[in-house]
């Protein structure tokens, strides 16, 4: 496979040569022991992707000779965005992980009832960027050629009368164990909204809001899934259902 490194702010022109961030060269010249003329891919997240080829500068620099561009999408034909509710470190890390293989659009950690934050809204920017890293070596990983935006954490109750006010056309969905079995709903024709409870499921209390605005409540079959397992089988199953044409 041809190694592929994302680069903010990519110059859009053949022959050009860009500079690879500090800790992508050394993990091109370090980890991977790439040579110079190596074939590489880079992007900047903003959709296609540039072939090229590497020449090290020095020891511990790098840059790509741009070649030619590939105005490439792997992108799901309908818009998802995920709600998931907070998990512990190295969960939250691998729920963001899947779902940026698994193709949704924006990830936005949630607060609920039974949530357990571990101080998460108190160190909301510093956790943002480290979810942005996962997301970002996810893209690089599974070939995508736009990085989905994660969040910074919030509240339930506040994004979801955010997304009831400012987002009244898309599909609002709502993980639960009795809900309408997934694969019975139709394709979606509009952006799709995904929310997945903590790892003590949803209070009463959010099921109740939720169907008051409008939440659809969905299944994934008759066995209960762990948090960021339900994520990640739900975004499979609409890849499987919807997405590959």
């Amino acid at each position: 496979m041809v190694a592929r490194f994302f680069v903010p702010d990519l110059t859009p022109e053949a022959g050009a040569l860009v500079s690879l961030p500090a800790e992508v060269a050394h993990h091109a010249l370090r980890v991977l022991r790439l040579r110079a003329g190596a074939p590489v891919v880079v992007f900047d997240g903003r959709g296609g992707e540039w072939r090229g080829v590497l020449e090290p500068v020095g020891r511990d620099a790098a840059r790509v000779r741009l070649e030619t561009f590939e105005p490439v999408s792997r992108e799901l034909p309908f818009s998802v965005t995920l709600g998931q509710a907070l998990l512990p470190a190295e969960r939250m890390d691998w729920a963001i992980q899947k779902a940026v293989e698994l193709g949704a659009a924006r990830i936005v950690p949630l607060v609920t009832a039974r949530t357990q934050t571990g101080g998460a809204l108190e160190r909301g920017a510093r956790k943002q960027m480290h979810w942005q890293r996962v997301a970002v070596a996810a893209v690089q990983q599974c070939a995508r050629t736009v990085v989905p935006e994660v969040a910074r954490p919030c509240h339930w109750r506040e994004w979801i009368e955010d997304v009831r006010t400012n987002h009244p056309e898309a599909h609002r969905w709502l993980l639960a164990p009795q809900g309408v079995p997934l694969s019975r709903l139709p394709p979606p024709s509009r952006p799709v909204i995904v929310l997945v409870g903590p790892e003590g499921g949803w209070s009463a209390e959010e099921l109740s809001e939720a169907e008051r605005i409008g939440v659809e409540c969905i299944g994934l079959g008759p066995r209960i899934l762990r948090s960021e397992t339900a994520a990640a089988a739900a975004l499979a199953m609409m890849q499987a259902l919807w997405g590959e044409r």
